[in-house]
């Protein structure tokens, strides 16, 4: 449904925000929305100490020639697709440019590493500490599954995507991230950001 959104609405989204319209703004958005639901996943380790901070600000990984560097999206949680599409590219293009403040790449509450940027269908990204949790995403791809139709089960060709959570385990056990992921994904499948789309 993501897709669908996606491609009725990328033309208009491009005229009126000057973005293209991704797929990251919205999983960024169900992320900040589930670290909300979820504050630990959204917390970090300070000594023998968690903190739990008061928003979500999510480093975005960018590939650049100098490596791998994460500029931070900060207050992800009360953004909109719009707002987040131009902070993404805005972080992304300064972050190539060398252009950023130190500050920009400190802070981070919780990481987003998209790998399908370069085709990786699943990947099992690292933590960075003092984070507690990372979520990487793959190529979105089209496949033949199955669907549930009232007439009963059939083969359909739909947009998907594969999510992985890695996790401190000194912090998050396999349940917190599981209701976290679960929650990610159940927002994407419905699909339903018309609202959330800032335009």
């Amino acid at each position: 449904r993501v897709a669908q959104l996606r491609q009725a609405k990328k033309d208009e989204f491009l005229a009126k925000t000057g973005s293209k319209l991704s797929f990251l703004p919205f999983f960024a958005l169900a992320a900040a929305e589930a670290l909300q639901a979820y504050p630990i996943i959204n917390s970090t380790v300070d000594g023998d100490s968690i903190v739990y901070p008061a928003t979500e600000n999510i480093s975005i990984a960018v590939d650049t020639e100098r490596g791998l560097l994460t500029p931070v999206l900060r207050d992800a949680g009360t953004k909109n697709i719009a707002q987040i599409s131009a902070e993404i590219a805005d972080l992304a293009d300064r972050t190539r440019s060398n252009k950023l403040t130190p500050d920009e790449l400190s802070g981070g509450t919780f990481t987003l590493t998209n790998t399908g940027s370069r085709g990786a269908l699943f990947d099992t990204p690292l933590v960075f500490l003092p984070q507690s949790a990372i979520l990487g995403t793959g190529a979105v791809v089209k496949e033949a599954g199955v669907v549930s139709t009232p007439d009963g089960d059939a083969i359909a060709v739909r947009s998907v995507v594969y999510l992985a959570i890695s996790y401190d385990h000194r912090t998050i056990d396999g349940a917190d991230a599981a209701r976290f992921l679960t929650q990610v994904k159940e927002r994407l499948e419905a699909g339903d950001f018309g609202a959330d789309l800032g335009i």
